[in-house]
């Protein structure tokens, strides 16, 4: 923590180590978002893949209930879910 301290007082006093230290944080941030950014399009497309089988599924289910004149009421849990996922599914 005290070095911490000397290299904030060294910075103050010296315009250059400023510039220098935000540049080293600059490379830093710049790393670390080109490591997550490859994670965060696959967890956009994967969550694209889940809500669209979801969305196949219920479909199905819905022309089933159609085709055998038998519809199965949800439980107030699945019809919170069902719109959770509508929800989600409108934010792609």
């Amino acid at each position: 923590m005290e070095a911490e301290v000397n290299k904030m007082k060294l910075i103050k006093k010296n315009p250059v180590t400023l510039l220098m230290e935000s540049l080293a944080i600059k490379s830093q941030y710049q790393t670390l978002h080109a490591c997550f950014k490859p994670l965060a399009v696959g967890q956009k497309e994967t969550k694209s893949c889940v809500c669209a089988t979801v969305l196949k599924t219920t479909t199905i289910i819905q022309e089933l209930q159609k085709q055998t004149d038998l519809e199965l009421s949800l439980w107030t849990k699945e019809k919170t879910v069902a719109e959770q996922l509508k929800s989600h599914m409108s934010e792609l």
